[in-house]
């Protein structure tokens, strides 16, 4: 149960990111297979975003599925016009009637949700009139969750939490951990993110996914999948069943790629890290020579905006 929400979810949460443009970038019919096979799998809970632009991959992955899925989305609108087309968009795309949980997208602390209020005071209408469940925000920051925590209005909070505390803005693994058990005490719903670093604790994925497994206060966490072996390894996983070694062998085998994101802002620490000599700046942005990268993640560790990714 996500916390006073009422909105049960299994605790495998099928994060809908990897499948889509900005990732993997999969044909919309593989998209749509990889999702059906999760939920077939016994997921039920699925987490996309505006920006992702995975609407017409879950619309298609629903067609025709006699089941209750429970869809979270998330818009950087701060304006109530621009959430309401938010909301109006994902309402369309996804040919629902509703939309589970709407969230404020990737907020900072109590002064950037203050900076979104309309656009909170916009899903507080839409929750009223029965057009979404509930609502809060996802966020990379310590603060962020503390900020959520206090305000009545929200029910749910997605924090981003992993074993070693990489991506974490203004924190480490420990001051997470005490904000999301602050939070869950005061009634928050409460499902983690980038339990694998955005892919580079990939060498660490038992031990890894273990530890948010272990976290009692999160009621699910959303893992990225762009495969259904992917999916297959991490339902046996969150559902304490025994591994197949030949399907482990089979998942690492899968082809990999290091990205870095749009938002970059070419400070260069990761090539200061790199000890393959992959990385290089390129007109203020890092960017990576792929037939050099060993995938090792190092990179990502030292990343302070997160902007690198493992898929």
């Amino acid at each position: 149960m996500l916390g006073e929400s009422g909105i049960l979810v299994s605790r495998l949460c099928f994060g809908a990111l990897t499948v889509g443009p900005l990732q993997v970038n999969l044909a919309l019919s593989q998209g749509a297979a990889v999702i059906r096979h999760a939920l077939e799998a016994g997921i039920n809970f699925i987490d996309t975003a505006e920006l992702y632009d995975t609407y017409p991959y879950i619309k298609e992955a629903l067609q025709g599925l006699d089941k209750r899925v429970v869809i979270a989305t998330k818009s950087y609108a701060y304006t109530g016009e621009g959430m309401g087309e938010s909301l109006n968009k994902a309402l369309r795309s996804l040919g629902r009637e509703y939309i589970d949980i709407f969230l404020l997208h990737e907020q900072e602390s109590a002064l950037t949700i203050r900076g979104h209020w309309g656009a909170v005071e916009c899903l507080v209408k839409a929750k009223e009139a029965g057009l979404v469940r509930a609502i809060g925000i996802s966020t990379h920051s310590v603060e962020g969750v503390r900020a959520a925590a206090l305000i009545p209005e929200f029910d749910i909070i997605q924090p981003l939490i992993n074993i070693t505390g990489i991506g974490i803005r203004d924190g480490g693994r420990e001051e997470m951990l005490a904000a999301i058990r602050e939070a869950a005490l005061l009634g928050k719903g409460i499902y983690g993110m980038k339990a694998l670093g955005g892919g580079n604790l990939l060498d660490r994925a038992d031990e890894a996914l273990g530890f948010v497994f272990s976290i009692p206060e999160l009621a699910a966490v959303a893992v990225g999948m762009s495969s259904t072996l992917e999916v297959d390894f991490n339902a046996a996983f969150f559902t304490n069943r025994t591994i197949p070694q030949e399907l482990r062998a089979r998942v690492n085998r899968q082809n990999r790629r290091l990205i870095i994101e749009d938002w970059c802002p070419g400070c260069g620490q990761c090539i200061k890290r790199c000890g393959a000599g992959a990385l290089m700046l390129v007109e203020g942005r890092a960017v990576v020579d792929q037939s050099r990268c060993r995938l090792c993640g190092y990179c990502g560790a030292v990343c302070p905006e997160f902007c690198i990714k493992i898929v």
